[in-house]
């Protein structure tokens, strides 16, 4: 099992994640641009996602839910902000209602995803930033680096 690495930088809002996966970066962009592909991986278990809309695309949005064994949904929204096909992206995201509307009790997450691919391995480099050193610790407080953690190893199970 290979190693989520989540490190906090220098400044407070920002958290840096490196993962690597044995697989070609194709099929690991696939894996985080299909919705499809996102249900199956993208919560901690016993947790799944279901998406209601994705348009993988600038100025697109995926909404989707996660859902608790009972059935729960807690909604969130992601907002695609710069696409570069293969390659890279970055999105706004946060928590929402059902329609898409956004909580402002919960702070936005802004992620830039960059994909790195030699043969058959492929690191994901991740900077996600917050507006404010509070809001990260929000969602750190809120299980985000173990969720995040099983999450990833949900695609590692994906990708074999």
């Amino acid at each position: 099992m290979k190693e989520t690495k989540i490190v906090k930088d220098d400044s407070g809002k920002k958290l840096l994640i490196t993962r690597s996966f044995d697989a070609p970066a194709d099929k690991v962009w696939k894996a985080w641009t299909e919705a499809e592909l996102l249900d199956k991986w993208w919560a901690p278990k016993p947790y799944h996602t279901e998406t209601k809309v994705m348009n993988f695309k600038v100025g697109g949005v995926r909404l989707y839910a996660m859902v608790s064994p009972e059935g729960n949904k807690d909604w969130c929204k992601t907002h695609y902000t710069a696409i570069d096909a293969g390659v890279s992206f970055k999105s706004e995201d946060g928590f929402c209602d059902e329609d898409g509307n956004m909580n402002p009790d919960f702070p936005l997450m802004y992620w830039s995803n960059r994909f790195n691919g030699t043969g058959n391995t492929t690191t994901v480099n991740i900077e996600l930033s917050f507006d404010s050193a509070e809001d990260l610790e929000k969602i750190v407080g809120m299980g985000f680096k173990e969720g995040f953690a099983m999450a990833i190893s949900n695609l590692d199970e994906l990708l074999t």
